[in-house]
Parts: C-alpha cells; sequence; structure tokens
C-alpha cells in the first residue's frame, strides 16, 4: 500500500529516491552489503519542508558535502546535481510539511577496508514525516535528565560529523531517559561538559545572556542552532559559545533545545531540578516564535 491521500486533487505520498529509482517508501530496499548497513559507515542529514519549501537546504548540503571530504567518498554526484535530485523528489511527493531524510554510504562491500568494495556511493532521499515530541510538549517544555553515555571525542571522530553509526551512542541515551521517564537525556563530553541532548542542540539564558556550547564541546554543529543563534542576535540578544557545566544548567532563568526534528522547544527541569519557574521563559517564546516566522523561508519546490 502506498502511504498517498488527495489534497486539492493531488496525491501526496511517502517516496524514497535511492541511486536513481524513486518509489514509494514501503517497497524501498538497499543492498544487504550496504557499508553502513554492515558498519554504519554513511552520512546523513534530516531537512524540513514547510509550506511547500525545503528550509536551509543548502546549509545542510553544505554540512553533508564537507562530511564527504573528510570521510573519503568518492561521491559521484555533485552537490548541485543532488540538490536537484532532492527538489525534484519533493516534487513528486508534493507534501506541504515533512521530513526529508538523505543518506550517502561509503559504497558495497564485506570488510572494513575500502579498497575492497565497491566505493560507489549509495544515495537515498526519503520523503516521510517525523514529529520527535508530541505537541503538548511545545507547550508544557521537556523535562531531561542526564545521562552516563557520554559523547564521542573528537580524537576518535570529529563531532561536526554527521556520522550514521556514532548515533548508537545516542540511542542509548534516549533509551536510558525513556527508562528514567524523561521527554529527553543530556549528554556530557569526557571533560563532564555539557555537550547536548541525544538529538538536540541546548541553549541556557542568564541574566538575559543567552549561551550554548561551542563546538569544541563536542556538540553536532546543528543547522537550527546557527539559525536560532542568528535570530537570537539580530532581536538583539547577546549569544556566547563557550564551556558549560551542568551547574550552568541549573542555576539558569531559560533552557532551550534546538533541532531539525525538534525545532525549537523549552526545557523546563533537568534532573528533578527546576529551572527558573518551571515553565518555558518569555526569552524562549520569543525564539519560538521567530523561528516559526523563518521557517516560512525556503527553496520552493
Amino acid at each position: 500500500m502506498i502511504h498517498a491521500k488527495w489534497r486539492h486533487n493531488r496525491i501526496v505520498q511517502k517516496l524514497v529516491w535511492f541511486n536513481g529509482t524513486v518509489g514509494p517508501l514501503e517497497t524501498a530496499t538497499i543492498p544487504a552489503a550496504d557499508h553502513c548497513h554492515l558498519y554504519g559507515d554513511g552520512l546523513f542529514e534530516g531537512i524540513r519542508i514547510y509550506h511547500h519549501k525545503v528550509f536551509k537546504l543548502d546549509e545542510h548540503l553544505d554540512r553533508l558535502y564537507h562530511g564527504i571530504k573528510y570521510l573519503n567518498f568518492q561521491m559521484s554526484i555533485s552537490q548541485p546535481e543532488l540538490r536537484a535530485i532532492i527538489l525534484d523528489t519533493c516534487t513528486k511527493s508534493d507534501m506541504d510539511a515533512g521530513y526529508i531524510r538523505l543518506n550517502v554510504t561509503r559504497g558495497t562491500g564485506l570488510g572494513l577496508d575500502p579498497s575492497k568494495i565497491d566505493t560507489n556511493p549509495n544515495v537515498m532521499v526519503m520523503i516521510n514525516t517525523l514529529a520527535l515530541y508530541p505537541p503538548e510538549a511545545y507547550e508544557s517544555g521537556l523535562d531531561v535528565v542526564t545521562t552516563s553515555f557520554k559523547t564521542i571525542p573528537a580524537d576518535a571522530l570529529d563531532p561536526r560529523l554527521k556520522c550514521i553509526g556514532k548515533y548508537a551512542a545516542n540511542i542509548l541515551a534516549k533509551q536510558e531517559a525513556n527508562s528514567r521517564g524523561a521527554g529527553e537525556g543530556l549528554m556530557l563530553n569526557h571533560q563532564g561538559n555539557v555537550a547536548e541532548c541525544t538529538g538536540d542542540n541546548i541553549f541556557v539564558i542568564q541574566g538575559g545572556v543567552i549561551r550554548t556550547p561551542d563546538p569544541s564541546s563536542g556538540i553536532l554543529k546543528g543547522v537550527t542552532r546557527d539559525a536560532v543563534i542568528a535570530l537570537a542576535r539580530k532581536a538583539g540578544y547577546t549569544v556566547e559559545e563557550c564551556k558549560l557545566t551542568p551547574f550552568d544548567l541549573y542555576a539558569a532563568d531559560e533552557c532551550f533545545l534546538t533541532g531539525t526534528a525538534a525545532e525549537v522547544i523549552a526545557m523546563v527541569t533537568l534532573d528533578g531540578r527546576p529551572i527558573g519557574d518551571g515553565k518555558p521563559g518569555k526569552v524562549t517564546n520569543q525564539l519560538i516564535e521567530l523561528y516559526r516566522e523563518e521557517t516560512k523561508n525556503g527553496v520552493p519546490f
């Protein structure tokens, strides 16, 4: 069965483009020996569709192609070509609002040694939907706990890399947060500093100043993170990228999280301690509204 529905006399579908072939999500397949399937040797991007436009498409593609260079994939599709493929697949899907999952893997073959496999990358563009948190969480905010799982240090794998394999640690941290009844899990780095949550960057507000962990803290340098920093500065706020410890979060007036899937959402408790008055704060709510307004901009298809 195809996930499709009529909307204004057109069919909206969940689709997958894989190595040049487009089909319904339910019937999409990948090679059994895909190097990401075997070893997590791949990159991904999650990109939002709002108002029939792709939001921050070029920023996501820039990060993807930086990762391709870092991992030394033998990518045969240029960035402009992949951009056109994404927009064409969105046109075929015809979703007003959705979530694009973009995967690029090293290639196909058994064994760790890249010289022994077919290094023609497998490329996937999935048009789907995703809701990271329930709608009511955006009104009340998230309860967060500090998890026992640390972010991967930069001398093992650069945290700016959106590598599929490294997300096993994030999944374990999310599972731990779930088991403790929390909406999200905070991950520290190996120095005990705040890094990020399992799928989000984190911000604290104290005395009107907005602070967030700098990239050297072991974070993914999120596209939504950068967008919110720009929006906050444009609104007149001071934004600092710096080292933070759990103390800074406990003592904050407000905290919030950002991510492509998460968008902008308040964090109202940490480890059972209320942040500020335990409710989404004024600055957070202002930035949520500014971000929602910003999502009206994008690349049309």
